[in-house]
């Protein structure tokens, strides 16, 4: 299987990545959930990941990109293919205090970011502090909570194309929408942004964000693995109100569980596997379609053999 990849394998050591084999995604996923990649490697700067995403391009080599791995649920049989994680490579990040933005490559933590926007008096990030994931996870999905998200703060999105250019989009070009992007349905690779926030007073940017994570910690369920909210939020209505009232609040297929804190959250008890999930979760959308007529969307991401 690894004879495959050898080529790949060579020139990624050769530029100092970091190349892991027969990996286990358990490691790198909030859910600890899932079975093995046939290659990992860590991305260690964008020119590395031009020449790595051009050679798999060339010899049609399946490749995911992951940051945190916080909203993602992988086989049980894992994946075959190449997983590129950009944390380690990708996080610059650039204050500009005449201009109130902050710039930030894909791999850097939102919670980085909201860290630095705190220390340098810049406003409007505090709904995203908590939000586990990358910069780039976030604006590929327009992570948002308490009314705002990315759409409302992004300037621009840079992206590398499989051809190994980088290009810009403007806001208004990005298409965001509720969990959505352009990004959604492309096979681009977000590289950098740049976010515009505005000046405040850090006391009152700190009590915000304490707020914000103080509902979060009451909440969510942030002492068990999990990967956020599993479904979208259905127009008119809240995906856990409507879980919890069909019945499924604590409920278990294996080691999956329902979080009796909060419905719209799948968590792992221990030993769950992506089978439990995605059975789970199969009997949540039907139950709720026959009791409410509603039908629930997935919000999370998959990898390999995974029907949702």
């Amino acid at each position: 299987m690894i004879i495959i990849y050898k080529n790949l394998i060579d020139i990624s050591k050769k530029l100092s990545c970091t190349v892991l084999l027969n990996e286990s995604m358990k490691k790198h996923t909030s859910f600890k959930i899932g079975g093995n990649a046939d290659v990992f490697i860590y991305v260690n700067n964008i020119e590395s990941l031009k020449i790595i995403l051009g050679l798999i391009t060339t010899e049609n080599i399946p490749y995911f990109i992951i940051g945190n791995g916080t909203n993602l649920l992988v086989a049980d049989d894992g994946f075959r293919g190449v997983v590129l994680n950009l944390q380690h490579g990708l996080k610059n990040i650039e204050i500009n205090k005449e201009e109130n933005t902050i710039y930030c490559e894909a791999g850097v933590p939102l919670n980085k970011v909201c860290v630095c926007a705190l220390q340098n008096n810049l406003s409007g990030l505090e709904f995203a502090w908590g939000i586990p994931g990358t910069c780039g996870g976030a604006l590929s999905m327009n992570a948002g909570a308490y009314g705002n998200e990315i759409s409302d703060i992004i300037e621009y999105g840079n992206y590398l194309n499989p051809n190994g250019t980088i290009n810009r989009l403007a806001k208004d070009e990005l298409n965001l929408s509720y969990r959505k992007s352009i990004f959604s349905d492309k096979p681009f690779i977000i590289s950098s942004m740049k976010f515009k926030l505005h000046k405040a007073n850090e006391k009152d940017i700190r009590a915000k964000m304490y707020e914000n994570i103080s509902k979060r910690k009451s909440k969510q369920p942030l002492e068990y693995p999990n990967a956020g909210s599993i479904f979208k939020r259905p127009k008119g209505y809240f995906a856990g109100a409507l879980i919890e009232q069909s019945g499924f609040k604590g409920k278990f297929v294996g080691g999956a569980m329902v979080s009796p804190k909060h419905s719209g959250f799948i968590i792992n008890t221990g030993k769950a596997t992506a089978s439990d999930v995605s059975n789970l979760i199969y009997l949540i959308k039907d139950k709720v379609y026959k009791e409410f007529g509603v039908i629930l969307e997935c919000e999370i991401k998959t990898l390999g053999n995974v029907n949702l």
